[in-house]
């Protein structure tokens, strides 16, 4: 600030998550920012049931320490979704910390209006980072009018959003109009954690094939999400065995799958005998670089994505990747033909000719994924420090000029000594 104070930031999300953990963190280190973030659940710490990996899940990663952290008390339904749950204490903390401004995760959960109402009581500015974009799923006339009068209304209550992307910042100026401050905070992982690491798996490579029964030698396709219907795993899984089936291949390649859910009974089923596809359940963070490393093109054919979070993970492992065209970060990471392809999301036909075009690419994927490399260094912690800034000196700025101009006389009422 221009007093040489720290900008005191609250953030409220709904637990800690492994995505973020690394960012808030680096956000801590700041000289400028004084942080503090309000969880409404703890669950993702003591260990849970992945709703969509359906499995107990218990992270290999530390998501909290690094920086100031509180957990907020739960005022009814105890056991409810922490997107469902009350807290109590929000309007008190912001008053009695002094802070600047807030940043929220998300806007149509309960834990989320209840603290932009309190941020609104006590006159803290809020800023919103959420993840839709106009393509995320279908609605009808009557629900695109109460959305979009929603988020006008939303839009009169807050200073202004963190986009994630381009789809986003679309999103944004579609409903909420360009008077909305739009800074840009791209999502992103911790790149060097990930660089580093695929890094070093890339010298136990032959070692990983040889534990998973791999073949030396052969183009290994990896699909790494939950196995649930939005993520379309059954459709790589269809345009494999049309690839397999209809060509033949010097060295054939092989499909691993990472990830568990509802629909891995059907997956197994589909592909029971086939020896050229593995299924290896869910995988903890830390051990996804080594699977990485080990792929020479990953597929993300995900329908409503809103970003894709692993194809950022994957980028730093410099590795081709094919997307659907609903996958949210296609239009930032993804260029057809230069790092990855792009195929329309549904299509098995599709999928299947990009696919095969990837396969035959040969030393052309080994060029793909450096440009995989280069691309995913602009979407790193740095950038998003830098948009969060920006954010947070023009929301101060902004401040400043008004208390100026209430503090200043009306003129004609001069009081004269």
């Amino acid at each position: 600030m221009d007093d040489g104070r720290k900008i005191r930031l609250a953030y409220f999300v709904s637990h800690p998550i492994q995505y973020q953990a690394p960012l808030l963190r680096h956000i801590a280190a700041q000289p400028d920012i004084d942080l503090t973030v309000f969880f409404t659940a703890d669950f993702s710490v003591r260990g849970y049931v992945d709703e969509g990996f359906l499995v107990n899940v218990e992270w290999d990663i530390p998501l909290l320490g690094g920086y100031r952290h509180e957990f907020l008390p739960k005022r009814l339904f105890k056991n409810a979704h922490p997107d469902h749950q009350i807290s109590s204490g929000i309007a008190r903390r912001l008053k009695h910390g002094g802070f600047d401004a807030a940043w929220i995760h998300g806007y149509h959960t309960f834990d989320a209006i209840q603290a932009l109402v309190a941020c609104r009581q006590v006159g803290v500015p809020v800023l919103i980072r959420a993840e839709s974009h106009l393509q995320d799923r279908p609605r009808s006339a009557m629900r695109s009018r109460i959305k979009s009068t929603f988020l006008q209304v939303l839009a009169r209550m807050i200073w202004g959003v963190l986009a994630i992307g381009k789809l986003n910042r679309k999103y944004w100026e579609h409903y909420a109009g360009k008077d909305l401050p739009i800074f840009d905070m791209p999502y992103a992982v911790d790149n060097e954690f990930f660089r580093c690491q695929a890094q070093k798996a890339s010298l136990h490579r032959e070692q990983l094939r040889s534990e998973l029964g791999l073949e030396s030698g052969r183009p290994v396709v990896l699909f790494a999400s939950k196995l649930q219907e939005r993520k379309r795993c059954i459709d790589l899984v269809e345009a494999f065995l049309r690839v397999t089936n209809s060509a033949s291949f010097s060295r054939p390649p092989y499909l691993v799958i990472i990830g568990d859910g509802e629909q891995r009974a059907e997956i197994e089923q589909r592909v029971a005998g086939n020896r050229d596809i593995r299924m290896l359940g869910f995988r903890n963070q830390g051990e996804l670089p080594r699977f990485y490393d080990l792929c020479d093109v990953f597929v993300l054919p995900s329908i409503h994505e809103p970003w894709g979070l692993v194809i950022n993970e994957v980028m730093n492992a410099g590795r081709a990747v094919i997307v659907s065209d609903q996958v949210g970060c296609q239009p930032d990471l993804v260029c057809d033909g230069l790092n990855g392809y792009v195929f329309e999301a549904l299509n098995v036909d599709a999928l299947a000719t990009v696919l095969s075009r990837a396969l035959e690419a040969g030393e052309g994927l080994t060029s793909m994924g450096r440009e995989s490399l280069r691309f995913i260094q602009n979407y790193s912690f740095e950038q998003d420090i830098t948009g969060l800034r920006q954010a947070l000196q023009a929301m101060m700025k902004t401040r400043n000029v008004t208390k100026s101009l209430r503090a200043a006389p009306v003129p004609g009422n001069e009081v004269s000594s």
